[in-house]
């Protein structure tokens, strides 16, 4: 009798301090009007008009052998300039843009528009306009272009993409499968996403799972206050269809982008760096003395980076740039990209267990320098190169420590060939390629019979070439 006593009373007593733990999860019934009616119509009938839609057309009049670029296979069998090619014939792509000022300067994404000879762009009311790009970019894709005869558009103003976070809310505005301008709603679902589609290089994004689709690239990713959070680029998706995991272009890019767009630059310059460096990961941590996994490990640096200039040397860990943590390189070159190359840039870094600081100048690579173009009669005739600098190593995404010629471009018959923007080449029927000189010298003694030795991706290849 006293056990089951003490039972009820352990039982009697623990109910007054469950009750509190139940008390949030009472219903509230709705206060107001305005808590009743919670929609995004307001946001949406604000930024909604300068979403518009972007119809481009280009002309593809070759189509290439799938082997035609290949080395081995150059080897035996001759593709020529048109070998394997079909006729022309017309592509159209279809994606969406936003309109960032009111005299019809249009942002959206490169891809959308790569190439295209006409470019029609629709406005949610219906209106029409020509368009013509005044400055793209693949590496960002972004691209801006100019609607021809318009005033007055509505425009969105651009958010600071920094100060968001994971969670809040957020519009997808845009055209998808050409259905007609379409909204869905989600939230930011993750920030500093690096990587992307190889083809256009890496990027750094905002994750959204607001459903995105195709059709969507190059349209808003809108905040709760209506303002332009980032330019929807593209999604992870094995079926085609939004899967939820979306990837916007932050607007603090995009304002940059357009800043040099309205100064009229022909291209978009990013800060140069001239450093090469990786991920700080735990085992780099434990090495380092860290405490914990940051910042990114200086590997290398070019003798005129301006980061050496600035003091810092092979084996920094450099944790923040314009008061912005750094933690990967694609956080980095985003970082740079945003501040512009003019300036300068505080920098934090970490060495021998201590924190310091330095100014970096911020500025663009070096141009690339002399160049030389193999003229006819020749089996490279049509192959383009140039002297490796910071300027063209840099362009051609190459390693920091790379240096001699490098393939710049190739056309005529020089496409049989299989060599590509970005090989360097090594030696020429056994004759060693250090410079321009060596290069043309190489090329003019040339006979039937041709060996090219380059490197391609790290990796060491061979060409054999016959004919004259």
């Amino acid at each position: 009798m006293r056990a089951a006593g003490r039972l009820c009373l352990v039982v009697l007593l623990a109910l007054p301090l469950a009750a509190p733990l139940a008390a949030p999860l009472a219903a509230k019934v709705p206060a107001s009007p305005a808590e009743i009616t919670l929609s995004f119509a307001p946001v949406v009938k604000s930024a909604a008009p300068a979403v518009v839609s972007i119809f481009a057309s280009r002309i593809v009049a070759d189509r290439r052998n799938p082997f035609a670029d290949d080395p081995f296979f150059s080897q035996f069998f001759d593709f020529g300039p048109g070998f394997g090619t079909g006729a022309p014939r017309v592509e159209n792509a279809l994606g969406s843009g936003v309109i960032l000022r009111g005299d019809g300067i249009v942002v959206t994404n490169n891809h959308v528009v790569d190439g295209a000879e006409d470019i029609r762009v629709v406005l949610a009311d219906g209106r029409e306009f020509a368009g013509a790009v005044i400055l793209s970019d693949a590496g960002t894709d972004l691209a801006v272009i100019r609607l021809e005869g318009a005033a007055d558009l509505p425009a969105l103003a651009l958010a600071d993409s920094d100060l968001a976070e994971v969670g809040d809310l957020v519009l997808a505005i845009g055209n998808p499968f050409g259905v007609g301008q379409t909204v869905t709603s989600g939230i930011v679902s993750a920030l500093a996403r690096a990587g992307g589609d190889p083809a256009r290089g890496q990027g750094y994004f905002i994750q959204t799972d607001a459903p995105i689709n195709p059709g969507n690239s190059g349209g808003a990713l809108v905040d709760a206050g209506g303002r332009l959070l980032g330019i929807n680029t593209m999604i992870l998706t094995r079926s085609g269809g939004s899967n939820g995991i979306g990837f916007a272009i932050p607007s603090n890019l995009v304002g940059q982008y357009l800043a040099q767009a309205e100064a009229g630059a022909g291209r978009f310059v990013r800060p140069w760096s001239g450093i090469e460096v990786q991920r700080v990961d735990a085992g780099i941590a434990e090495a380092l003395g860290l405490a914990a996994p940051e910042g990114v490990l200086i590997a290398r640096l070019h003798p005129e980076s301006p980061f050496a200039r600035a003091g810092l040397r092979a084996g920094d860990v450099l944790t923040a740039i314009g008061g912005h943590a750094v933690n990967g390189p694609a956080e980095l070159d985003y970082r740079l990209a945003v501040l512009g190359p003019d300036g300068t840039a505080t920098v934090r870094y970490r060495r021998d267990g201590k924190d310091g600081t330095a100014d970096v100048a911020l500025t663009a690579a070096p141009e690339a320098g002399e160049s030389l173009t193999v003229g006819p009669g020749s089996r490279l005739s049509g192959l383009t190169v140039a002297a490796l600098g910071p300027g063209l190593i840099d362009r051609l995404g190459l390693p920091l420590s790379a240096e001699g010629v490098a393939v710049t471009a190739v056309s005529g018959p020089a496409r049989a060939t299989g060599l590509r923007p970005g090989d360097i080449l090594l030696a020429i029927n056994g004759q060693t390629i250090r410079d321009l000189g060596d290069f043309d010298a190489a090329t003019r003694t040339g006979g039937r019979s041709w060996t090219v030795e380059f490197l391609r991706g790290g990796q060491r290849a061979r060409l054999r070439l016959s004919g004259g």
